[in-house]
C-alpha cells in the first residue's frame, strides 16, 4: 500500500472499499459519477467486485491493484469501480449471473468489463499477475480489451446488447404451469440430498465443504416428517463432526466460512456473521430432536463468541473477520508444535497435543503465500473423549493458548452492521434465549433490534410504509433497500416475538411485513424482487432463487409470512407467500438444492400448524415455564403468539384467571387447555 496515493474511496465507509483507497487506480465507488464519466469519456468500465475478508480479494490487490502500472493502464483506459458485494448483493448478482452464465464458473473477486450503460461484455474472477496456464496476465487482459474497445467498440456494443437480452431471459422469473406441491416434493429433495450424504465425514457433498446449514436442517424437519431415523443419524453426524473439526474454531468459538478439505479439517479461516447465525439454528434443532447436551454447548459457544469479539457497544452485530493476519491466511488460529511445547507444562502439552491433533509437521500450509509458515496446526477435536483424571490439564492449557492468542495481531474486522444479517443472528440469539433458557442472550437480541429500529429504520411518513436500510457503519446509514434486509429481519423479529410474547415486536413486525410487500412483491407473478421499483442503477430487476450459504430473500420472505399469517390471521401476508410457493414450484421440485430453504417454507405450508396460544401472566414464573415448554419440543410447524395484540381474533377470545394457560389450537380443533408444561409438550410431540 503507498502513502502517495489517495483516491476518492477514502470518502467511503464500506471496510473493502476503504482498504483500496490508497491503491494507485483512479477508484469510483459504485454511482452516477462514475456512470456519467464513462458515457462521457466514452470508456468501458471496469468492475471489480469483493468484500473485505476476502483471502484472493487481497490477493489480487497486491498482485495487480497496489502496482503503479496498473494503475496506469486503467486510469488510461477506463473507469473503474469499486463494490462491495456485502453493501450492494443486488449489483452483485447480476454481475455474478452473467460470469457464471459465460464461464460456468464464479466467485470472489469478481472482474467484470461493461459499457458505459452498465451491460456486461467479458468477466472472470480472479486474474493473476503472469501470464497461466494459457491465460493471461490481468495486465496483458486490460491492454487486450483496451485494444478491442478502441478498434471494435460497435461489435462489443452490440455483443453487450445480446449478452444483455441472455440476462434478462437467464433472470426471468414468471409463474409457469400451477404444478401441485406435495410432501413428495419435500421428501425427493430430502432423498437427493441423502444421497450425497458422506458417511465418514458428515455433511452433504465433498470437498470443498461449506457447512450450508440450510440442507441438514431441511433434512432433520423431512426426516420429521416421514419418521426417518436413519436421516436423523445423519444430520447428527454432520453437525458432530463439523464441531470437532478444524472449521470450528476450538478456542474462541464460532465457525469459519468452509473447509478446504472433506474432513472439516482445515478451514478457509474467514468468519461470516450469516453461517453463525445459520448454524446455531442448526445446533438448537439437533438439540431439540436429540436432547444431546453437547449441540446445546455449540450454540452457546457461538454466541458467546459473537458477543465477545462481533457486537457493536449499541448492540449491532458486525459482519465478518477475515481470514488473514499479518500477511498469512490463518496466522491467528494456528499453532506449532515448539510453540505449545514452550508455552504448556510437559502435562498440559501431552494432552492437548493428543486432544486437538498437534504434530510437528503440522496439518495445514499457506499456499496463497510465496514463504508459507512451517509447521503450522489447526486445532481439530481429534480425541474428543479426555480421561476425568485429564480434563483439568486440558482446561488450563487452554486457559494458557486462549491468552496467548489474545497477544497476537487478530484478523482484520469488517466492522459494518448488515439489516440482512443482523436479522439472522437476531433470530439465533431470541430462539436460543428461550430454548437454552438464558437471559443474557433475550437481552442481546431485544438491544439488538433496539439498535437496527435507531438506526436502520425510518417509521412510515403521512400513510407511506416504513423503510429499512441496508448498512450503518460508523455512524452513517446508507441509502440501500434490499429484499434480504426486509426478509431476514421480519423473520428475526417473529422469532423475538415468539420467544418472549412481548406485543410491542408484533407491532413492528406487522410494519416490516406490510413495507416489504408493498416495496418487493411482484403481484403480476408471484415471488419478490431483490431491489424494490426505481433502483435506477442497475440494468435488471432480479428475483434472488438461489439459497446458497445464505438463504435468498424470496425463501425467507416466504417462510415467515407463513408463519406471521398464522399468527395474525391476516390473509394479506398468507397471499404472497403461496404465491412465491406457486412461482418457484417447478424448480423446487427440479432442483431442490438450489432452494434448499423454501424447502423449510414448503413443508410448513403443507400442512396447518400447531398454534399454541399463551394466557396469562407474562412476567410470572408459571407463564414464562410454560413458555419455555412450548419451545423446547422439536416441532417446527408450529406458532406461538399471546392473546393481546395484532394477534388473529380467535386468540383475542381466550382467557383465563390461572397466572399461564396454554391453548394448543389445530384448524378449528383446540385441545384441553393446559397449565402444565409436561402436558403442552407430550401435545406438541
Amino acid at each position: 500500500m503507498s502513502a502517495q496515493h489517495t483516491n476518492r474511496l477514502a470518502q467511503e465507509k464500506s471496510p473493502y472499499l476503504l482498504q483500496h483507497a490508497h491503491n494507485p487506480v483512479d477508484w469510483f465507488a459504485w454511482n452516477d459519477e462514475a456512470f456519467a464519466k464513462a458515457r462521457a469519456e466514452n470508456k468501458p468500465i471496469f468492475l471489480s467486485i469483493g468484500y473485505s475478508t476476502c483471502h484472493w480479494c487481497h490477493v489480487m490487490e497486491r498482485e495487480s491493484f497496489e502496482q503503479e502500472a496498473v494503475g496506469k493502464l486503467l486510469n488510461e483506459h477506463f473507469v473503474s469501480i469499486k463494490v462491495d458485494r456485502e453493501e450492494r448483493p443486488d449489483v452483485d448478482k447480476i454481475y455474478m449471473t452473467f460470469v457464471q452464465s459465460t464461464t460456468g464458473s464464479g466467485g470472489w473477486p469478481m472482474s467484470v468489463f461493461l459499457t458505459p450503460d452498465l451491460k456486461p461484455f467479458f468477466g472472470g474472477t480472479y486474474f493473476p499477475p503472469d501470464a497461466r496456464h494459457g491465460r493471461p496476465s490481468f495486465l496483458q487482459l486490460l491492454q487486450q480489451i483496451a485494444e478491442l474497445w478502441r478498434e471494435r467498440k460497435m461489435e462489443i456494443a452490440a455483443s453487450a446488447d445480446e449478452l444483455h437480452a441472455r440476462l434478462e431471459l437467464i433472470t426471468a422469473r414468471d409463474a409457469k404451469e400451477n404444478l401441485p406441491l406435495t410432501p413428495q416434493t419435500l421428501q425427493h429433495a430430502a432423498q437427493m440430498f441423502k444421497e450425497a450424504y458422506d458417511p465418514v465425514n458428515g455433511g452433504f457433498g465433498g470437498a470443498p465443504k461449506f457447512p450450508q446449514p440450510s440442507i441438514p436442517a431441511l433434512v432433520l424437519r423431512a426426516a420429521k416428517r416421514f419418521g426417518d431415523t436413519e436421516a436423523v443419524k445423519m444430520v447428527l453426524h454432520t453437525c458432530n463432526r463439523m464441531n470437532a473439526g478444524g472449521i470450528h474454531d476450538q478456542l474462541g468459538g464460532g465457525f469459519a466460512r468452509y473447509a478446504v478439505d472433506a474432513e472439516w479439517l482445515v478451514p478457509h479461516f474467514e468468519k461470516m456473521l450469516y453461517d453463525n447465525a445459520q448454524l446455531a439454528q442448526l445446533y438448537l434443532d439437533a438439540f431439540l430432536a436429540s436432547g444431546d447436551a453437547r449441540h446445546a454447548e455449540v450454540v452457546r459457544d457461538i454466541l458467546d463468541y459473537v458477543l465477545r469479539d462481533m457486537t457493536h457497544p449499541g448492540g449491532g452485530f458486525y459482519s465478518a473477520e477475515d481470514a488473514d493476519s499479518e500477511g498469512h491466511e490463518g496466522k491467528f488460529y494456528c499453532w506449532t508444535h515448539d510453540e505449545l511445547a514452550k508455552l504448556l507444562s510437559p502435562e498440559e502439552f501431552i494432552v492437548a497435543a493428543n486432544h486437538f491433533g498437534i504434530t510437528k509437521a503440522g496439518n495445514f500450509v499457506d499456499h496463497s503465500h510465496p514463504t508459507p509458515l512451517a509447521g503450522q496446526n489447526v486445532l481439530s477435536l481429534v480425541n474428543p473423549n479426555v480421561p476425568a483424571a485429564d480434563q483439568p490439564l486440558l482446561v488450563s492449557a487452554k486457559m494458557k493458548m486462549c491468552e496467548a492468542r489474545t497477544k497476537r495481531i487478530r484478523p482484520h474486522l469488517d466492522d459494518k452492521v448488515l439489516a440482512s444479517w443482523n436479522g439472522l443472528m437476531l433470530g439465533a440469539f431470541a430462539r436460543a434465549s428461550v430454548v437454552l433458557d438464558d437471559e443474557t442472550y433475550r437481552a442481546a437480541a431485544e438491544k439488538n433490534l433496539q439498535f437496527l429500529r435507531d438506526k436502520l429504520w425510518q417509521s412510515d411518513q403521512g400513510g407511506a410504509s416504513g423503510t429499512l436500510f441496508h448498512r450503518w457503519r460508523d455512524g452513517e446509514r446508507d441509502s440501500v433497500q434490499l429484499l434480504e434486509g426486509y426478509a431476514f429481519l421480519l423473520d428475526g423479529v417473529i422469532q423475538l416475538y415468539e420467544a418472549t410474547l412481548v406485543p410491542k415486536h408484533l407491532d413492528f413486525a406487522v410494519e416490516l411485513a406490510e413495507a416489504m410487500i408493498a416495496k418487493f412483491y411482484d403481484p403480476a407473478n408471484g415471488g419478490f424482487w431483490q431491489s424494490p421499483a426505481g433502483t435506477t442503477d442497475l440494468i435488471l430487476r432480479v428475483k434472488d432463487d438461489y439459497d446458497g450459504a445464505e438463504p435468498s430473500g424470496n425463501s425467507v420472505a416466504t417462510l415467515a409470512l407463513l408463519k406471521f399469517a398464522g399468527i395474525t390471521g391476516r390473509e394479506d401476508f398468507r397471499q404472497p407467500a403461496e404465491a412465491t410457493l406457486q412461482l418457484f414450484a417447478h424448480r423446487l421440485q427440479n432442483q431442490p438444492a438450489g432452494l434448499a430453504f423454501m424447502l423449510h417454507a414448503l413443508d410448513f405450508w403443507l400442512d396447518e400448524p400447531r398454534r399454541v396460544v399463551m394466557v396469562g401472566n407474562n412476567n410470572s414464573e408459571e407463564f414464562q415455564k410454560l413458555l419455555r415448554a412450548a419451545h423446547s419440543v422439536y416441532q417446527l410447524n408450529k406458532i406461538i403468539f399471546g392473546n393481546i395484540g395484532a394477534v388473529e381474533p380467535f386468540a383475542k377470545t381466550l382467557s383465563t384467571k390461572a397466572e399461564a394457560t396454554a391453548f394448543v389450537c389445530t384448524g378449528t380443533a383446540c385441545q384441553p387447555p393446559t397449565d402444565d408444561a409436561a402436558t403442552l409438550k407430550k401435545s406438541l410431540l
